[in-house]
C-alpha cells in the first residue's frame, strides 16, 4: 500500500513486484480497510463510498456517471442503500465497518485487505460481515484478512497462513492446517476441536 518501505523480502500482486510501483497503480489493484478508522467530520455515507472512485476520476469536472452508478451498486451489494444520506457519525460501529467495505467494493480492485474488520463488532455483526465478504469473492475478488479469530478461519476461509513470533507456522488450506496440533502450537493446551451439529468449532478446554 506504499504506507510503510519494505526492509526485507519482496511482494507481488498478480506476479508483479510492488517495490517500485506507484500509488495510484497500488490503489487500481489493493483496496484496505483497517481495523479503526478516525472521521474528523460528518461526511455522509454515500460520500465515503464516493472516494473509493477517486482513482478512477478522469476528469477535471469529478466523478462521472459510472463512478456514481459504481457507488449505487456497492451499497446495494452491501445492503446499505437506506444509509447512503445518513452521516457517519450518526451509524454503529458494524454499519461504519460495512460503509468501509463498501468503499473497497467501489474501488473495484481485484485485490482487498482487511485488519481485523470483526474485532470492535457484536456476534451478529460479525457473523453478517463475514457472509458479505464471503459473497464478494465469489464474484471473483480475492480477499486477504488478518484476524486473531480461528473459528472465523475454520467457517469462512478457503486457505490460511498462520504467524507466530513473526513467523510462518503453517500455511495451506483450512482444512489441511488448522488442527489440534497446530493450536496446541499456537496457543498452548487450552482449546480443541469439536464437532456440533454437523459443523466443526474450536472450543476452549474448560
Amino acid at each position: 500500500m506504499k504506507f510503510l518501505s519494505i526492509k526485507g523480502g519482496e511482494i507481488y500482486v498478480d506476479s508483479q513486484n510492488t517495490k517500485h510501483k506507484s500509488p495510484a497503480w497500488m490503489a487500481k489493484n489493493i483496496a484496505y480497510v483497517a481495523q479503526h478508522t478516525e472521521l474528523h467530520f460528518p461526511f455522509f455515507v454515500r460520500d465515503i463510498v464516493l472516494m473509493g472512485r477517486s482513482t478512477h476520476v478522469k476528469s477535471l469536472f469529478g466523478f462521472s456517471k459510472d463512478d456514481k452508478r459504481a457507488v449505487s451498486e456497492a451499497m446495494e451489494f452491501i445492503g446499505i442503500s437506506h444509509l447512503a444520506d445518513k452521516k457517519m457519525n450518526e451509524l454503529s460501529g458494524g454499519q461504519r465497518q460495512l460503509v468501509f467495505i463498501a468503499r473497497a467494493l467501489a474501488q473495484d480492485t481485484p485485490l482487498i485487505l482487511l485488519d481485523e474488520p470483526t474485532s470492535a463488532l457484536d456476534f451478529k455483526n460479525q457473523i453478517t460481515l463475514w457472509k458479505i465478504l464471503k459473497k464478494i469473492a465469489a464474484g471473483g475478488k480475492t480477499i486477504v484478512i488478518c484476524t486473531h479469530e480461528p473459528n472465523h478461519i475454520l467457517w469462512f476461509c478457503d486457505e490460511v497462513i498462520v504467524f507466530k513470533g513473526g513467523r510462518i507456522v503453517s500455511k495451506g488450506s483450512v482444512a489441511q492446517v488448522l488442527n489440534d496440533e497446530l493450536l496446541a502450537k499456537i496457543y498452548g493446551d487450552v482449546c480443541t476441536f469439536e464437532r456440533l451439529a454437523q459443523k466443526e468449532v474450536i472450543l476452549p478446554k474448560l
